[in-house]
């Protein structure tokens, strides 16, 4: 692995300038390196982070890679990090032109890890250093515990992808603010929608009800508002003071409660087992908006190295090679996911929607379909439009909002459906629907959902078990990873654990699934469950 040589280097820079030129933003300092293709299988499975800690799977990872390297023989393009600078690796069999084209891409990438509002929580320090540093934190604990740090990290990676990324996300969204805001926040964020359940109609009254308020009556606006909601609703003020109580405790994954309450990590000679979880639970926060935003990340950067680089004279007898290279990377398969296929026909889809005017309520209103082909109001707004969906929105709000039955039908896309043909003992692929909603539902079924457990504080503090409760969300946990995942959550608690949950059953004549509210406990290393 070496840095690219200084011919390079200033043709990258020439990127850079034109890149800004078109609105991304970025860094200026940028680390540029020349791998081989071993390089790439060896860096993988650290997420191509060099300096992340040291674990056996990531070894497994090598050589299951390298076992499928030696079968398939390829050439990966490239990959980029989100640190500070922000680091790119080239393989060493690209030519120089692909490497221009790729760096259009890479730098796509970068404007986005910089850009986007899932990555706040990465914008202020450099992973790479801190991993370097967590690194040999873990090095010198191992020459120390031996395998026992293995088995911190293996128990407390399987359960790290439920950690608090939201609840960190909106602490850094969130100043601190005065009691008055404290209030209206409660009030329309929480009373009106989780107490009250007010119809929308209701909820936009108060809304104007205080903004008129405001006008009017400027400091004392509050006050006077307050009193009448405390009139209509006496509940109002006990809710709102139980609800402060609440957040005075501060919201905790799970992690972050074993750490700080586990009668095992809290014991003086077990505490270096405490900077492990908070290493592993670290890292597993770095890397969560990367998940939430794969299709919108990938289709930002398919969409600026195609705009960028057919602009560039660097194409020039390149065309075909290009052609074929882009073709690979953006193509929309017929069946499954390509994300950046996806993400770049949103990305084009939401700039000629607002380029024409068709992200109005106006246009919503038509049902002709002649009429919403052929609408254009012209307003020219697409660029700034495809901005402001690069910096506020994840792949689930990029697919709930702008997956409709027209981007379905422009890009002739289907849900396949998969089927025995008895007669030629053969699988058949057929299309199942042509529907927006079960097109979008596909993709959506495909994206990043962990499971969400919460600590019953009040369960766990009555007898020292820890209580964890699932919210069923429709798809209930997978059984045969429970009781492992239980095990290494019993070691770091210290004591026994239980798992309210949800399994889906069958019913006698199997024409129903009924959902059965199940309780799982694990209790010196001996699972057992029961029904609710």
């Amino acid at each position: 692995m070496e840095l690219v040589n200084q011919h390079t280097k200033k043709i990258m820079e020439g990127c850079k300038e034109r890149a800004r030129a078109v609105g991304l933003r970025f860094e200026d300092e940028t680390l540029e390196y020349i791998v081989t293709n071993r390089d790439l299988l060896e860096l993988s499975p650290k997420v191509m982070i060099p300096t992340l800690y040291d674990y056996w799977v990531h070894d497994v990872e090598v050589l299951k890679e390298k076992g499928k390297y030696e079968l398939y023989p390829h050439n990966p393009y490239e990959t980029v990090i989100n640190t500070h600078p922000a680091i790119s690796f080239y393989n060493d069999n690209n030519p120089d032109w692909l490497n221009v084209m790729i760096f259009y891409h890479v730098l796509g990438h970068i404007d986005f890890f910089q850009s986007n509002a899932y990555y706040r929580h990465t914008w202020d320090y450099d992973f790479a250093g801190k991993a370097l540093s967590d690194k040999r934190l873990i090095a010198k604990l191992r020459s120390e515990h031996g395998r026992w740090v293995d088995y911190i990290i293996e128990f407390v990676r399987g359960i790290d992808n439920m950690v608090g990324y939201y609840d960190t996300l909106s602490g850094l969204s969130r100043p601190s603010t005065g009691k008055a805001k404290k209030r209206l926040d409660f009030y329309f964020d929480v009373f009106l929608q989780e107490n009250k359940k007010v119809s929308t109609h209701e909820y936009v009254k108060e809304v104007e009800r205080y903004n008129r308020l405001s006008k009017e009556f400027a400091a004392q606006a509050e006050e006077a508002f307050f009193s009448e909601v405390e009139h209509k609703n006496p509940e109002f003020q006990s809710l709102y003071k139980k609800n402060q109580k609440k957040k005075k405790t501060g919201k905790v994954d799970i992690i972050q409660f074993i750490a700080e309450n586990s009668d095992f990590l809290n014991k003086e000679e077990n505490k270096w087992a405490k900077s492990v979880v908070e290493v592993v639970r670290d890292t597993g926060l770095f890397f969560q908006p990367q998940i939430r935003t794969k299709i919108m990340n990938e289709g930002w950067a398919s969409y600026w190295h195609e705009r960028l680089f057919l602009a560039d004279e660097r194409i020039k007898d390149h065309e075909v090679e290009y052609a074929r290279v882009n073709a690979g990377v953006t193509s929309m398969p017929r069946v499954g996911l390509n994300p950046y296929a996806l993400g770049l026909r949103l990305f084009e889809y939401v700039e000629e929607m607002a380029d024409k005017g068709k992200l109005s309520f106006k246009f919503q209103r038509i049902a002709d379909d002649r009429q919403r082909r052929h609408y254009d109001a012209d307003t020219g707004t697409g660029k700034d439009m495809i901005f402001q969906v690069r910096e506020n929105l994840c792949d689930y709000l990029m697919v709930v909002n702008f997956l409709d039955q027209d981007f379905v039908n422009k890009h002739k896309l289907f849900v396949a459906g998969k089927r025995l043909n008895l007669e030629r003992m053969v699988w058949e692929y057929y299309v199942k629907s042509r529907k927006a909603e079960d097109y979008r539902q596909m993709i959506l079924d495909s994206l990043y959902h962990p499971p969400y457990i919460e600590v019953d504080r009040e369960k766990t503090a009555a007898n020292g078990t820890l209580y964890l409760v699932h919210h069923f969300e429709g798809k209930p946990l997978y059984r045969d990873f429970v009781p492992n995942t239980m095990l290494g959550i019993e070691y770091l608690w210290g004591g026994p654990v239980k798992l309210e949950t949800t399994e889906l059953v069958k019913s006698k004549d199997k024409k129903e699934i009924n959902e059965h509210r199940m309780l799982y406990t694990m209790e010196k290393k001996k699972f057992s469950f029961r029904n609710l």
